[in-house]
């Protein structure tokens, strides 16, 4: 057997950064909202498209963006992405009005589905099994500290800058992860298989109405007006795409993954846990600047216990998959993080920071700990010329996972919050604890009970998101099974592997 690719751990830096330029702007903008929104006049839905056109545009393209890598080229895929991420990013520095953020916006969702399912195919095609999970651990510690530390570093630009500087921050990153990428990186494809068009459109048509149903259901309700027309879209396009992939002789997606235990078990653990995941930043972002009167950075801050301790779960992790094995390792991450969630809705208006620093540690402790796991077993059931194809699988899962999450526990969170809130309260006080401390004013027994009702429907929403992970780490039990690391054909051996 040939030695391993030497320059492995160089190429997943690549990976990590070109992985890190994703979350750090999605997390960054959610703090540049309010001045950018100011700055450049948008409206409420102006802000909501700025917001919504990138998800929708991301999740839509994931699978055919796989199915490409697959087919051309995995770097030269991700290498095309970068470039028209960071071009985006440039352009979006110099728009003035809302129309122009939400093309760059558009054009920026394309570049990251063309971006993330190539790092993940890319990742498992390079390291052999033995090494590949050390190796998610690594991946997935670089997207925590980005999702932990983005809303930091989105606060202090904007105090020191302007709103589009969270945008020019994806420059150089991109610059950077480009040139390492083309000196360092070797290119990896399948074989040659027919082109699957329809199954690209159908898969574009149904994964971009199911989000955009999703997303609209806190407003519209799930079966009322437009949203059942969404819905009606998103169920025909989808079956009619499983029923196409079964029958085509050249499938763009295998779904005879879904046989394998494993990739089924896991997939469906995962969009669980991003169901149970999904609203916690949303909900406890607002907890710590409207109930505790955080500032931007402040919040951003709060989360570092989080960022320490998935640190530790994903080292620790790692080198435990390998002696107990994947399910086991997930069923433990997963009941770490349902007792974090069940400390969660101990929390009140006078609780303070306390119980949630130490809630946020658990979650990071389990969340590193199960969802390398999760992911590596799941990986490890694609063969490598479907690659591509089934990280954007993978990828494509969890994004609808948390889109749900955010919906159902956005959805629960409002309606929860106008419920507690007193009966005497003036209407616009009951749309959300923001508006209600606008209302307030210096109305302290108004401010007071938004606070009380907020807290209390925030302790419903964890109780689902608790009920969310046990449902995932109970499903991942009984489904999943172990398969012990074999020694794995280095990269450099595979037919299809050009230096």
């Amino acid at each position: 057997m040939e030695a391993r690719n030497p320059r492995r751990w160089w190429i997943l830096l690549v990976l990590c950064l070109s992985t890190l330029v994703l979350v750090v702007d999605s997390m960054a903008l959610t703090v540049a909202v309010p001045s950018m929104t100011t700055d450049i006049g948008a409206s409420a839905q102006d802000t909501q498209w700025i917001l919504d056109s990138y998800v929708l545009v991301f999740a839509g393209l994931l699978l055919t963006s796989g199915s490409l890598g697959d087919r051309f080229g995995r770097r030269k895929v991700m290498i095309i992405g970068l470039l028209l991420f960071g071009a985006a990013s440039l352009a979006a520095t110099f728009c003035t009005g809302p129309g122009e953020v939400i093309a760059s916006r558009i054009a920026m969702g394309v570049g990251g589905a063309l971006i993330m399912p190539s790092t993940l195919s890319i990742l498992i095609t390079v390291f052999d099994e033995e090494e590949r999970s050390k190796a998610m651990a690594a991946w997935g510690s670089v997207s925590m500290l980005g999702l932990v530390g983005s809303p930091v570093l989105g606060g202090v630009l904007i105090d020191h800058f302007s709103w589009h500087s969270i945008f020019f921050i994806n420059v150089p990153v991109v610059v950077l992860a480009v040139v390492a990428g083309l000196t360092l990186m070797p290119e990896s494809k399948g074989p040659w298989q027919k082109p699957d068009p329809l199954g690209a459109v159908l898969s574009a048509v149904g994964m971009t109405a199911l989000i955009w149903w999703i997303i609209e259901i806190p407003q519209h309700g799930a079966f009322g007006g437009r949203s059942a027309v969404t819905l009606a879209i998103a169920v025909a396009t989808l079956v009619g795409f499983v029923v196409w992939e079964n029958v085509t002789a050249s499938p763009m997606v295998p779904l005879a993954l879904f046989k394998h235990r494993n990739f089924s078990g896991g997939s469906l653990s995962l969009t669980l846990l991003q169901i149970g995941n999904g609203g916690l930043l949303l909900v406890l972002t607002q907890y710590l600047q409207f109930v505790l009167d955080y500032t931007p950075v402040e919040a951003g801050l709060a989360f570092v216990p989080l960022a320490i301790t998935a640190l530790i779960g994903n080292g620790a992790g790692a080198k435990l998959a390998a002696k107990i094995g994947n399910r086991l390792l997930v069923l433990a991450g997963m009941l770490v993080m349902a007792a974090s969630f069940a400390l969660l809705t101990t929390v009140s208006a006078d609780t303070g920071f306390a119980v949630p620093a130490i809630a946020l540690g658990l979650l990071g402790l389990g969340a590193g700990l199960a969802m390398p796991a999760a992911v590596g077993a799941l990986m490890g059931t694609i063969p490598a010329e479907k690659a591509g194809v089934g990280s954007a699988l993978n990828d494509t899962i969890q994004q609808a996972g948390t889109a749900l999450g955010i919906a159902i526990l956005g959805s629960l969170l409002s309606s929860g919050f106008a419920r507690e809130m007193p009966a005497d309260a003036p209407e616009a006080a009951k749309h959300s604890v923001a508006e209600a401390l606008a209302v307030a004013g210096g109305d302290t027994g108004l401010a007071h009970a938004a606070r009380e009702a907020f807290t209390t429907a925030m302790s419903t929403t964890f109780t689902i998101s608790a009920i969310g992970v046990l449902a995932a780490a109970l499903l991942a039990t009984v489904v999943m099974r172990d398969t012990r690391p074999e020694p794995a054909t280095a990269p450099a051996e595979d037919p299809e592997l050009v230096a």
